[in-house]
């Protein structure tokens, strides 16, 4: 019988991995802690109607990506292919809007069936912040901040922001038009996906990822140039806003991002050790979003970071982000002794240590050689003789300090005691 498997871009991720991971959560936490930006958390399963109304059935993400199926109910689901309609979704649902602007944060697990690739797979990781009920220029500012700030703060280099303006609605329109005609006239040198792309959703072959259709489209209109004075000038006030605080930005008029509910700024960033795949993380202003969700008018702006990018990025640094080292390695052998190592071990953990219990029952050197590999800094070892006098004989692996037998709690006591010195 054949061994089974992870479905195709499904990918485990071992005991050797998570401690990155879990750096990389605990970071965002403490900078959405520090931001006062309160965690959301969003079903995995959606209504269909849901994406595709959120982020448009003309998008490759509804038309090609989506895991989507009929349940028992007779309803449409899919798993979420990325987070920010669910949490407008959600803060309709249960009137949050009501209680003023909304600072929002969501992670986990999205999905979406793409040619998996390093640092892209079909279930993926996202961390995201959605900022509800806030209009002002500045509020772009602040969303690009925080992301620019978990970035740099986790050691991500070569980062550089890419800025665009995509405008009003009307704006869109009006260029759309200009866009097509240009398009249509230059069709038969332009790539496949982008003739189909033509009058489904023209504004996605600005961001073709083909080298002759980029080359092609530098002589295209200009989004720019379509925008109304109040969007330029709107646009005008995010670049001051990063200006003042630093943030080094480059103007990329091709920048559109992949879903239907963005308007005026969109922005990626992007970092030079990635490849091909370089966006660490993108986002924008999607003002339309929550009313055409069933909500009040409201403007809001987001971003997401994908974290198997980051992962991959930030790989190089592993060793320095490796799992906890234990304070105390239990080691026994014999029924007796087994017992008290486990009332030993729990009474270290419940008093705060990191505790690891060798249940091997393998003579002595060898767990003498795994509490070693564990990074422990003390051992404490019950034998049949420590064990009928209710006590345990502590050894410093890392140091010289003399060996001492001490009775459990004693014994607790005097590591911590050790770890707070």
């Amino acid at each position: 019988m054949a061994s089974l498997q992870s479905l195709r871009g499904m990918v485990d991720l071992l005991p050797e991995r998570t401690p990155l991971w879990q750096h990389l959560e605990a970071t965002a936490r403490e900078h959405f802690r520090r931001a006062a930006i309160a965690e959301i958390r969003t079903p995995l399963l959606e209504a269909t109607e849901l994406f595709a109304r959120g982020i448009g059935e003309a998008t490759d993400v509804v038309g090609k990506e989506m895991y989507s199926f009929t349940d028992r109910g007779e309803r449409s689901c899919t798993l979420r292919p990325e987070g920010t309609a669910s949490v407008v979704r959600a803060v309709i649902q249960h009137g949050l809007l009501s209680q003023g602007p909304q600072r929002l944060w969501y992670g986990g697990p999205m999905f979406r069936y793409e040619r998996p690739q390093a640092g892209r797979q079909r279930q993926f990781h996202q961390i995201g912040v959605e900022l509800l009920g806030v209009a002002d220029p500045t509020s772009d500012a602040e969303a690009i901040a925080i992301a620019w700030d978990l970035l740099a703060d986790l050691g991500v280099g070569g980062l550089q922001l890419e800025l665009n303006s995509l405008g009003t609605p009307e704006d869109r329109q009006r260029y759309r038009a200009e866009l097509v005609s240009w398009l249509q006239a230059h069709h038969d040198q332009l790539d496949a996906d982008s003739q189909q792309r033509i009058s489904a959703n023209p504004l996605r072959v600005l961001d073709s990822k083909n080298p002759d259709t980029q080359a092609l489209l530098a002589g295209a209109p200009s989004l720019a140039d379509a925008l109304a004075g109040e969007s330029h000038e709107r646009f005008a006030r995010v670049r001051q806003a990063l200006e003042a605080l630093g943030i080094p930005f480059v103007l990329n008029p091709r920048l559109v991002r992949g879903l239907d509910y963005y308007g005026h700024t969109a922005f990626e960033i992007t970092s030079n050790q990635l490849g091909a795949q370089a966006t660490v993380c993108g986002g924008g202003r999607y003002d339309g979003l929550v009313e055409q969700l069933g909500g009040p008018p409201t403007a809001a702006v987001g971003w997401a970071i994908g974290l198997e990018r980051l992962v991959l990025l930030l790989s190089q640094g592993e060793a320095a982000v490796a799992g906890p080292a234990p304070d105390l390695y239990v080691i026994s052998r014999g029924e007796a002794a087994e017992r008290l190592a486990l009332v030993l071990s729990r009474q270290g953990r419940q008093a705060g240590l990191v505790v690891e219990r060798d249940a091997s029952g393998a003579a002595f050197g060898k767990q003498f050689k795994r509490a070693d590999r564990s990074g422990a800094a003390w051992a404490a070892v019950v034998g049949d003789r420590e064990a009928a006098e209710a006590v345990a004989l502590l050894k410093d692996l890392r140091g010289e300090a003399p060996e001492r037998r001490l009775p459990l709690a004693e014994l607790v006591a005097c590591l911590i005691q050790a770890n707070s010195g």
